[in-house]
């Protein structure tokens, strides 16, 4: 019988909890099909989003690490096609809200209607509880509406008329938005992009991979869409959450532990940066150095795991000092020269 991870004519999940995680298993067996069933997920999303594979990688990276994402990219360059694939790829369940300047909190967590019949108040839960959410365009609504997002991010539920009501997991918001210099777009607060794991950002292909996506796309009967109906089911909710189990599981030296603790305390007194990372920096940066170990298929966490996702991690924690800005230089600059030359343990 053929293994379904590598079946091509499978159609259904590659894999489940019970052959991910089963008893008579080994850690190492469990670690190696879980690699081989992000691999498969990651390899389906290339279908649809050429050219990104960076950006996979990143998207994949906080799914196995249970954060959430903060895309950033003009139009047009495939933001809510990376979503509504891993949508189609994760057979969770999956909502889209469409963020607009007279958009409301109670659209977003939901709202207490009367009904006329009981003459009592039910609750209307909204498009937050769900596996995966996309917040399309997060920058388009005002501070009062995106911080309905806080609450669900960090806590995992939502309170609606004094209870407090828990969201199904795995729960994972990815946000997408303009960047803020564009019409009609309002900065996200401090706390909410605190809450974001990973900022990632999205720019242009090169010539090479334009020519092969407008190839494919101009082949599609949906105008200027990719269609990802023919992508398959590689996972369900629980495939997640076994994923993340065994990602949280992985060994990681006292050393890599240490240096990625020195990266984000390092931002805090860094020559050209105002504001530095606070600690759940540190965390992110753990986490994701652990599921990008876990990506790869290694059996342990090593500084290059952490230094490969430190620039999504801590890129949306930090500010420019006023000066540099004035010069021209980027928040990324300064982090590379950052991550340069904090010392990394040699293991």
């Amino acid at each position: 019988m053929s293994d379904p991870t590598t079946d091509p004519q499978s159609t259904g999940s590659p894999t489940d909890t019970a052959t991910v995680e089963a008893p008579a298993t080994n850690p190492t067996q469990q670690r190696q099909r879980a690699s081989q069933l992000a691999q498969a997920l990651r390899n389906e999303l290339q279908k649809a989003l050429i050219g990104q594979d960076t950006v996979i990688d990143d998207v994949l990276t906080a799914l196995i690490a249970g954060g959430h994402v903060l895309l950033e990219g003009v139009p047009g360059l495939g933001k809510t096609l990376l979503v509504r694939a891993l949508a189609r790829c994760f057979g969770g369940e999956f909502a889209r809200i469409q963020f607009t300047p007279d958009l409301m909190p109670s659209d977003v967590t939901g709202h207490a209607v009367y009904d006329m019949q009981t003459e009592q108040f039910k609750l209307r839960k909204g498009p937050l509880f769900t596996n995966l959410l996309l917040a399309d365009e997060i920058n388009r609504a005002p501070a009062k509406t995106q911080a309905a997002l806080l609450e669900a991010m960090q806590e995992r539920q939502v309170t609606l008329e004094g209870r407090a009501l828990p969201i199904a997991q795995p729960f994972m918001v990815l946000a997408t938005q303009n960047p803020i210099e564009q019409e009609g777009t309002y900065p996200l607060p401090e706390a909410e992009l605190d809450r974001f794991m990973l900022k990632v950002l999205m720019d242009y292909p090169d010539a090479q991979q334009e020519l092969s996506m407008v190839r494919q796309v101009t082949r599609s009967t949906r105008a200027d869409m990719l269609d990802v109906q023919p992508l398959r089911v590689i996972m369900q909710a629980r495939d997640v959450q076994a994923l993340q189990r065994i990602a949280s599981d992985l060994p990681i030296d006292e050393q890599v532990l240490d240096y990625a603790v020195r990266l984000a305390r390092s931002t805090r007194t860094w020559p050209g940066l105002s504001l530095g990372a606070g600690p759940r920096a540190s965390i992110a940066l753990v986490r994701g150095g652990r599921a990008r170990a876990l990506l790869r298929g290694a059996e342990f966490v090593i500084p290059d795991d952490i230094k490969s996702c430190a620039l999504a991690v801590l890129r949306h924690r930090v500010r420019l000092a006023p000066e540099l800005d004035i010069e021209g230089l980027s928040v990324d600059q300064v982090l590379k020269q950052l991550l340069d030359q904090v010392p990394a343990p040699r293991l």
